[in-house]
């Protein structure tokens, strides 16, 4: 990966108008792009995804999380191996192939489309899973955006994108982000950020491979735009997924033998009144 930058620090000020400025990006598109209104995300039982820790919650913009704002941008320069509708429309449609291996995402049937909620199993070591998931706000030919509900490792969203300059096709992926809790800001600062670095510099090499992209280069730019912490958000943690995805994981074999016996326990009792002996 060529870097184009490191982090920068911008002044606390300018932390509203960054804030205002990735949410309203797309205002000016079609209406009809963009996700209608939920106060608190439903999902149903998916095949390749456990769904947990997703149903019920609300969504969370960075002003909602806890830890500092960054504003981290991927890019990739395609050429002209397709143009901006096309990549994105393959980018939609193999989404979860570009990802790193041991994740997982199921999306709804209808795919990457406005108000659709994804869920994911991403691999956070020592064999534990981290069952969340996003949601689809905004759907267009060249953009797509994901929102993160209560829980996830940040509140915040994630813009994925292609346009033309004068020299082809740029595809970019920039995420907007504050980590949700006292938690997930310890574990950013102990390498989670080279972590997120490595996913979306992966997953951007893979989709230029599959446009035929010569040797992909990815670049990086990372700017803090808020370095103070939210106290006020610290109690986020009681949502955090990745606990309750290892409490999950450690007392999954208890529930399998308690459903074991009490499924043993429905078929040994005798027959009740009016049943077939």
């Amino acid at each position: 990966m060529a870097e184009a930058a490191g982090p920068e620090r911008a002044p606390a000020g300018q932390t509203e108008r960054s804030s205002r400025a990735a949410g309203a990006s797309p205002a000016a598109r079609d209406a009809g792009s963009w996700a209608a209104k939920v106060e608190r995300l439903e999902v149903g039982q998916r095949a390749g995804a456990r769904g947990t820790n997703v149903a019920g919650r609300r969504l969370t913009g960075p002003m909602q999380g806890f830890g500092q704002m960054w504003q981290k941008t991927y890019w990739l320069a395609a050429g002209d191996v397709a143009s901006p509708q096309q990549a994105i429309a393959i980018w939609k449609a193999h989404f979860p192939e570009f990802w790193p291996n041991g994740s997982r995402f199921s999306g709804a049937l209808t795919g990457i489309a406005p108000g659709e909620v994804a869920l994911l199993d991403l691999t956070i070591g020592a064999g534990v899973k981290l069952s969340t998931g996003v949601f689809v706000l905004y759907a267009d030919e060249e953009s797509f955006t994901l929102m993160t509900p209560q829980g996830h490792m940040f509140a915040g969203w994630i813009t994925l994108s292609a346009q033309r300059d004068e020299d082809g096709t740029v595809i970019q992926a920039q995420v907007l982000m504050r980590a949700n809790d006292p938690l997930y800001e310890r574990a950013l600062m102990c390498g989670g950020h080279s972590k997120e670095d490595h996913f979306w510099e992966h997953t951007l090499t893979a989709l230029g491979e599959r446009l035929g992209v010569f040797r992909p280069a990815v670049h990086k730019r990372a700017v803090c735009l808020d370095s103070r912490r939210q106290w006020g958000n610290a109690a986020n943690i009681w949502q955090n997924s990745a606990a309750r995805s290892v409490l999950q994981s450690l007392s999954a074999p208890v529930t399998a033998r308690r459903h074991r016996r009490r499924g043993a326990a429905d078929r040994a009792a005798p027959p009740g009144p009016g049943e077939g002996r």
